[in-house]
């Protein structure tokens, strides 16, 4: 059999979808097909009809359309009739249906569907819907696979760029932080305090406010507005008459730091600034830098620390994702009789405390500590002096270790402006927490709008970040809210919030019951300290 043309036609002769398998030209395919209606119309036969030349076979379809197939006279009439029955289902099936519109929508899908049925030169092909339908898929194995790897590629590609960008976003923000701690690049200030107590140098509040903190800074009341802070506008002088100054070398004179300094002299004293002492901080949050003082020799024979490190990542709603707390006692020996002494701890009281691990450091003799809560080291050999020694660890990990918690809800208000709301929370009121500063990123360098606040705030235009500070949280002050509006879209913005935070009590209940000398057991004088701080504490 030999098909010349496979096509679907109106009952007028047009032809909707037409594919030639032999050399034709498109006069005589339209004039092959504008015959058919004709033929058609004096033909005794209901599947084929010939003529001197070639031989119609076709099957009436829904809507008045025909599937025709055009074969030479000689072609075998029982293949070219069981082509058309395949034929026939595949143009439904692949359609979606026997209607004019869906024809021309799926004209390219027919003919690949006719060429899976009949090869070039119009011979019939052994094929069936199922793998007609899967030809069409054009589905590949080996394609899924090569998708597949690139696909993986790609997410490996995104998280290691996810992973970067927040490891030089870290690193920005701990920047950022140090220097907000440190007073580098403050370039403007603003505050509102809500009466509290204590105070830091070079602040304190409104006479009536209560509480000696952020002088100059009160209350949001008329009487505070930052309006009352503003300089006062230099008066203006008059010029001095230009002088004409015979220059010579002069001994002693200005160098470079010297005319440096003048010149920023000069710049405050244009703008109507205070100019600072030198090493003074412009935070003036106690945080000046002073002179580095000469080494004062220890004034006991041994020095102790008990350091503990806290780090927290809580989640926006104020839950505690993960918590460690991590703790070290520390001897120093300033003399040779610090040097062979004894320490003893509360191990009877630390005994059996759920969460809480203990160990001691290699060279220390665990039995005498496992047994009476001695430590020593072993052999009677003595502490290395004027080094620090880290003689006892511990951790503990667990959510409600935990001290203080943040709650921090951004809301678009739509109208270019974001509403945030912060709540503070002690959740550990034995814990007495100083100088407590909880650092957001604002996303702008525009001031925040105060609406209500407990504690002070301070602002940072230059790093875009904002201070919200207390001089002390405990039971009696456990709790503190924060409400400002401040311009923007993104309410991403203001996350991870840092926390620090300083206390001289630990969350273990460690204590150095006394400290005596290894030979004659006489009691050794020292000095100890004791300090709980954060790690790494923030709500992200």
């Amino acid at each position: 059999m030999v098909v010349l043309s496979a096509s679907v036609c109106t009952s007028q002769g047009k032809a909707l979808v037409s594919r030639q398998f032999v050399e034709m030209n498109r006069l005589r395919v339209e004039g092959l097909l504008a015959a058919f209606p004709k033929l058609v119309g004096h033909s005794k036969q209901h599947t084929f009809v010939e003529t001197d030349s070639v031989r119609y076979v076709y099957q009436p379809l829904e809507n008045q359309m025909y599937l025709l197939l055009i074969t030479t006279k000689a072609s075998n009439i029982v293949e070219d009739l069981g082509t058309l029955r395949l034929l026939a289902k595949v143009v439904p099936d692949v359609a979606g249906g026997v209607l004019e519109s869906m024809i021309n929508d799926h004209a390219f899908d027919i003919i690949f569907a006719f060429d899976e049925v009949l090869t070039a030169g119009g011979y019939k092909e052994e094929a069936t819907i199922s793998s007609i339908r899967t030809n069409l898929l054009m589905d590949s194995h080996e394609e899924k696979v090569h998708m597949a790897l690139q696909e993986a590629k790609e997410q490996a590609a995104k998280d290691e760029m996810r992973r970067q960008a927040k490891t030089i976003k870290d690193r920005q923000m701990a920047q950022m932080r140090q220097n907000f701690v440190n007073g580098q690049g403050l370039s403007a200030i603003s505050g509102g305090g809500g009466g509290a107590s204590g105070g830091m140098a070079g602040f304190g509040s409104d006479p009536n406010g209560g509480g000696g903190m952020f002088q100059g800074f009160g209350s949001d009341s008329a009487d505070n507005r930052p309006e009352q802070f503003a300089p006062a506008p230099a008066a203006p002088t008059a010029p001095a008459p230009p002088k004409v100054v015979a220059k010579g070398m002069k001994l002693g004179a200005l160098g470079a730091a010297g005319k440096k300094d003048s010149l920023m002299a000069a710049m405050a004293a244009e703008d109507n600034f205070v100019p600072l002492a030198k090493g003074s901080n412009p935070f003036g949050l106690g945080l000046d830098t002073k002179a580095a003082a000469a080494p004062v020799a220890p004034s006991t024979p041994l020095t102790l620390a008990l350091e503990e490190k806290i780090s927290v990542a809580m989640n926006r709603e104020g839950g505690v994702e993960s918590c460690e707390v991590k703790g070290t006692l520390t001897l120093t020996a300033n003399t040779d009789a610090g040097a062979h002494a004894v320490v003893a701890v509360n191990k009877s009281a630390l005994k059996g405390l759920p969460g809480w691990t203990f160990a001691t450091h290699p060279k220390v003799d665990k039995k005498n500590y496992e047994k009476s809560g001695f430590l020593s080291l072993k052999g009677g050999k003595g502490f290395p002096t004027s080094r620090p020694v880290g003689i006892l660890r511990w951790s503990y990990a667990n959510e409600d270790a935990a001290p203080i918690t943040i709650n921090c809800w951004p809301e678009d208000e739509g109208s270019g402006s974001i509403n945030v709301n912060i709540e503070m929370e002690l959740t550990r009121p034995d814990i007495v927490l100083t100088d407590v500063n909880i650092l957001l990123p604002l996303g702008t360098s525009d001031p925040p709008v105060i609406e209500s606040i407990d504690g002070v705030y301070k602002h940072d235009p230059t790093a875009g970040m904002m201070c919200w500070h207390f001089d002390q949280v405990d039971a009696d002050n456990s709790t503190g809210s924060l409400e400002f509006s401040i311009g923007g879209h993104n309410t991403d913005a203001f996350f991870p919030v840092q926390i620090m935070f300083k206390s001289e009590k630990l969350l273990c209940p460690i204590e150095v019951t006394g400290v005596t000398h290894a030979t004659n057991g006489t009691s050794i004088p020292n000095n100890m300290s004791v300090a709980f701080t954060p790690e790494n504490y923030q709500c992200a």
